[in-house]
């Protein structure tokens, strides 16, 4: 389940958040425990409590005091947006730099990015 490449906690964080954003997790929901969390994945419940924290901190869950941590209204968006920025920022402009330096018209990327979606 986890992996070497990030702090568990982050990786917590990015599991729900891909919950999320893919609609496993609905806005209004309530998602496990951090103690449940942490029993489910077989690991501290303090860095299960972490990851949890750091998305209440983002505005992606909220807690509702004595029941538990829920899904933000409006959390989907805000990810998608997040990730729709990310996407521009660490894909598509670092792209477009290099097609301009190695003499790619803009054209030539619209046309082929259409023929690969079909």
């Amino acid at each position: 389940m986890f992996d070497d490449r990030s702090p568990i906690y982050l990786q917590i964080a990015e599991q729900i958040k891909n919950d999320i954003v893919s609609g496993a997790l609905a806005e209004g929901e309530q998602v496990m425990s951090t103690n449940q969390y942490a029993a489910f994945y077989r690991i501290n419940p303090a860095t299960a409590a972490k990851g949890f924290a750091q998305l209440v901190d983002d505005g992606i869950l909220y807690k509702k005091r004595g029941i538990g941590m829920f899904v933000a209204p409006d959390a989907r968006d805000l990810l998608r947006n997040g990730r729709r920025d990310s996407f521009f920022a660490e894909v598509v402009d670092p792209m477009i730099r290099e097609a301009k330096a190695i003499g790619i018209p803009l054209t030539d990327i619209v046309q082929h990015i259409g023929g690969a979606a079909r």
